[in-house]
This record gives C-alpha cells, sequence and structure tokens, in this order.
C-alpha cells in the first residue's frame, strides 16, 4: 500500500465523495475510483459503502482510516524534518544583528559571501547581544554581532570593527559646550544620559556606565527591559536639550535642525563588536563570512558609523 493510496482514501471518507476528493486531489474521478476498488482487492475486504448520496467507510474501512492518518502523519513530520535540516541548515545562514551596525560591515562582506557561495541565504534578524548569546547556544543562529565577547569555548569570536562614540544633543545646547576638538565628556553632568536596557549587553553596559561615572556623569536608572535604544527614543529626549545620548560619527539616521552630533574630546569611548558562531561549526561559509568580516581596514577605521 503507497503513501499516494493512503492520502486518496483519507480522503475520500473525509470529504464523503469521490467527486469532491478529487477536486482536493486534483485527479480524475474515475482514476481515484480505480484506487479504492484497487485497495479493496488488496485487503479482500470492503472498504467503502457507495451510495447515491455519497460514500461511507465500513468498520473495516474506519480502522484502515486510523492507520493510514497515524502512517501519513509520521511521513510529513519525517518530510518536514529533513527538509528543515537539508534546506535550512545547508543553504540559508542565520545572522543576528544589533540595532545599529557600521552601514558598510555586512554589505561587503555579504557581497563576497553571495560571490563565493551563491546558493547560500542569508536570514538577518534584530537582536540584542544576549539574545544572540542565547540563540546561539540553541542552534538558532549561526553567527552573531555582539557587544560584548562571550565566555567560554563553546563559542569562538572575532572582533571585526571599533568605534569611537560621539555625543548627540540639542544643537543650541551644543553650541553652549562645543570646543574646537569637540566636547568634552564631563561637560554633560549637567545632562541626562538617554541609555538602553542593561538585560541587552550587561558588560558593555557596565563598561559605558563606569566610563560615565569615572567622568561626573550619573548614569541614572535603568531603562526596563524591552525598551530597546531606537533611533526615535534617542532623536526625541535630546531634542528638547536636557538630555543627550552616544551615537558613533556619520550616524545613519536623518537629524533634524534641533539635534546635532559632535565627537568626544580624547575618545574615551569605544564601541567594539565581535562576529561570535559556535566553535565547532564547520560551515565553508560561514568560516568565509566570518573571514570577510575579519578585515583589518574595517577594524582600523575610527569613523565607521554602524
Amino acid at each position: 500500500m503507497e503513501i499516494r493510496a493512503m492520502r486518496a482514501f483519507v480522503t475520500v471518507v473525509e470529504e464523503g465523495g469521490l467527486s469532491a476528493a478529487a477536486r482536493r486531489l486534483h485527479i480524475s474521478q474515475p482514476a481515484l475510483s480505480q484506487t479504492m476498488s484497487a485497495l479493496e482487492r488488496e485487503f479482500g475486504q470492503q472498504l467503502l459503502i457507495r451510495s447515491s448520496t455519497g460514500v461511507q467507510a465500513t468498520d473495516t474501512g474506519l480502522t484502515l482510516l486510523a492507520e493510514c492518518r497515524a502512517v501519513l502523519a509520521r511521513y510529513d513530520q519525517a518530510l518536514a524534518v529533513m527538509t528543515a535540516r537539508t534546506g535550512e541548515s545547508a543553504t540559508t545562514l542565520r545572522i543576528g544583528i544589533p540595532l545599529e551596525l557600521p552601514a558598510d560591515l555586512l554589505s561587503k562582506a555579504l557581497l563576497e559571501l553571495s560571490t563565493a557561495h551563491p546558493d547560500t541565504q542569508v536570514q538577518a534578524r534584530h537582536l540584542s547581544t544576549s539574545a544572540q548569546v542565547t540563540e546561539l547556544h540553541q542552534g538558532n543562529l549561526e553567527l552573531g554581532l555582539l557587544r560584548e565577547r562571550p565566555q567560554g569555548q563553546e563559542l569562538d569570536a572575532v572582533l571585526v570593527v571599533e568605534e569611537r562614540l560621539g555625543v548627540l544633543l540639542a544643537a543650541e545646547r551644543a553650541a553652549e559646550l562645543a570646543g574646537p576638538d569637540g566636547i568634552r565628556l564631563d561637560a554633560l553632568n549637567a545632562l541626562s544620559w538617554v541609555g538602553f536596557p542593561r538585560s541587552g549587553s550587561p558588560a558593555w553596559y557596565d563598561e559605558l556606565t563606569a566610563i560615565l561615572r569615572s567622568h561626573g556623569i550619573d548614569p541614572g536608572p535603568q531603562v526596563p527591559d524591552g525598551q530597546p535604544l531606537i533611533a526615535e527614543v534617542k532623536l526625541a529626549s535630546v531634542s528638547a536639550g536636557r538630555a543627550f545620548t552616544l551615537a558613533p560619527p556619520g550616524w545613519s539616521q536623518p537629524l533634524p535642525d534641533s539635534v546635532t552630533w559632535f565627537p568626544l574630546v580624547g575618545h574615551p569611548i569605544v564601541r567594539r563588536t565581535w562576529a561570535v558562531w559556535n566553535a565547532g561549526s564547520h560551515r565553508r561559509d560561514l568560516g568565509h563570512l566570518v573571514a570577510a568580516l575579519d578585515q583589518p581596514a574595517t577594524k582600523a577605521a575610527p569613523d565607521a558609523t554602524r
């Protein structure tokens, strides 16, 4: 008994007639009728009661129906598992990226990847550092771009970019504080810092807030979980003139006239991004992407935007 015949029998019983079942299966009614007759000959018993109003399964037919459904469910599950394994694992490269990333960091690397491995499809997801680490450990990502280097030996990492962060603040306030080389970090101590949830990247958050405190700036209360620092939040918060936030030079979002960016004197805050992957991976397309990201020109560029 073939899978095709099992599926046809189940469909006939569910539809209660050969015509409806044939339409659902996209085959002719005579062909379907021949399949049902062949099944009855194979088992040597009547499986269907045919009448002018349709068909109905006999007791034997109901027994066969239950068995066919069980076999088909297991068959479909096996197909789904193998399709996911051979399709997604072999040709899909799942990567996690933070909300802000240098504009050309991924574009150049992905162009090289598409040339070397044209069959690889890339799926990107915006995730915090903590969320990416979890997904990497669970096998749901092949590559993550993290703000901190993870501990342990299960994950490998390479530093791919360093960014000297400057400050976004209201244009009028910037005019008061700016000098010839930019704005001193300690000159911002009267303003509130627009931060981000510590849970998203604990080590980077602790490093950053320690630098702020060393310059006389109170980081203030932690941002609640689930409130990522998106561009609209930054701009709206600083435009009133009572707050500042940090951003790389050449920030990709357009700035309103009321907000401006200045470098910080001495570049006291450097944001680092690591490419991180499972240490046991042997995928060539992943290795090619990591190699494309790990380029001295990328890491040496202090003015890279993200």
